[in-house]
């Protein structure tokens, strides 16, 4: 039921994990847009209570967070919620209910954030997916692994970023793919998706991302994005991506007419988007519909071609007054710096010398030395991000191909203890 508040104010409820690299940029926003921003965390430790009015509690436990959300909406009410990342867009979806605020239903945030349940709704709508299959970690695991049509990806239902996504081209690999994963999913809160694998058909072809917005159910694509690298596999670490895009004008249309198509057929109506999707002749697959923005630093590869950064776009919307989105000429590019191997970083030369590099705006290094690092499937987050501006998207990814090569990155192996 939904409740009864005072005149909505510009104060948006943030619901994000304490330590998410994207409230730096909604902060940002927020203060441009001269919106006052209460964010909602699961960390004691925190930064935000330094910058930011802030309300801890237990995520996986929402009742008594529901609870204080809708103390201070009494005397100070909300205009907006806004989810951060997949893993707060269900809270988020649940929390604007109660307040009585525009939002995304419950189901359509889960199917956003289930990749099992959002296999299943599109391939009942008739949108190309690819053939799946779910495997119970808590059953005999070999059985399950028979007869599928290798090579087979397989990933959790719940992780973003890559993370856990392994091609096996046989049982065996896939045996030991689920090993991994089950290792990599263990700490997760929800049972079933720490038990619960999806099994797909490798699809080959080029991956995009797309980025968009939903206002009232209507679709705005923002960017389209290249990842120009093969991703074959074992792992599919993302590095590059490259806007705009250089496929041909008749398959960018069918990419957003297919992601506008999922988030019908999701439900959702509301807020920023995130698809991942493959190409494949003229074939498009989806492979994720996110119902929040691309990562927090990867946004900053935006400023180039939209005339306000991207978080101003969803702030705005979700106070019911949305911007109009004004592109700007050229190209920019963003490379997430790769991890080369997994151990304890010591240092990263080359980084003066890249900002000097033609093209390149910025460089920004996200590890510190003496940091333990992982690669994929385990690894959760990059040595750094590498920003590039020109006039083409060739010369924008050629610019960040030159910087990563001028790196210099030195990692110690772990000891074994």
């Amino acid at each position: 039921m939904c409740l009864n508040l005072p005149q909505m104010q510009s104060r948006l409820l943030l619901i994000s994990p304490g330590q998410s690299y994207r409230l730096a940029p909604y902060l940002k926003a927020a203060e441009r847009l001269g919106v006052s921003l209460t964010i909602v965390s699961d960390s004691r430790y925190s930064l935000t209570r330094e910058v930011a009015d802030g309300i801890q509690g237990d995520f996986t436990e929402p009742s008594a967070l529901l609870d204080a959300i809708i103390a201070q909406a009494q005397t100070t009410p909300f205009s907006g919620v806004v989810a951060s990342d997949d893993s707060t867009v269900e809270l988020a979806a649940r929390i604007a209910t109660r307040l009585g605020l525009p939002t995304n239903s419950i189901a359509s945030a889960t199917l956003s954030h289930r990749k099992d349940l959002a296999r299943r709704q599109l391939q009942a709508a008739g949108l190309p997916v690819p053939e799946h299959w779910q495997l119970d970690l808590a059953r005999e695991i070999a059985p399950q692994l028979q007869g599928l049509p290798y090579p087979v990806v397989l990933k959790p239902v719940s992780l973003s970023a890559s993370r856990g996504v392994i091609r096996a081209n046989d049982p065996d690999e896939a045996a030991q793919a689920c090993r991994t994963i089950a290792r990599i999913i263990a700490p997760l809160s929800n049972p079933i998706e720490r038990q619960t694998l999806l099994i797909e058909c490798y699809l080959p072809g080029q991956e995009v991302a797309l980025e968009g917005l939903l206002q009232q159910g209507v679709f705005t694509p923002l960017a389209l994005f290249d990842k120009p690298d093969p991703l074959t596999g074992p792992y599919f670490e993302e590095t590059y991506y490259i806007t705009p895009s250089r496929l041909p004008d008749a398959i960018q249309q069918r990419i957003r007419q297919t992601v506008a198509d999922a988030c019908r057929i999701y439900g959702l109506h509301q807020g920023p988007v995130h698809a991942e999707l493959r190409i494949d002749g003229n074939q498009v697959w989806i492979l994720e519909i996110a119902s929040r923005t691309i990562g927090g630093e990867c946004s900053r590869s935006l400023d180039a071609v939209l005339a306000r950064p991207l978080e101003e776009y969803v702030l705005a919307a979700a106070m019911g007054n949305p911007l109009p989105v004004e592109r700007r000429s050229g190209a920019s590019g963003v490379l997430m710096i790769p991890i080369p191997r997994a151990g304890v970083l010591r240092r990263i030369n080359g980084v003066q010398e890249i900002r000097t590099l033609p093209h390149i705006t910025d460089i920004r290094i996200s590890m510190e030395s003496g940091q333990v690092v992982e690669t994929l499937p385990e690894a959760s987050s990059y040595l750094g991000f590498i920003y590039s501006t020109a006039d083409t998207p060739q010369a924008a990814e050629q610019a960040l191909r030159n910087a990563h090569r001028a790196l210099d990155i030195t990692i110690d192996p772990l000891l074994n203890s």
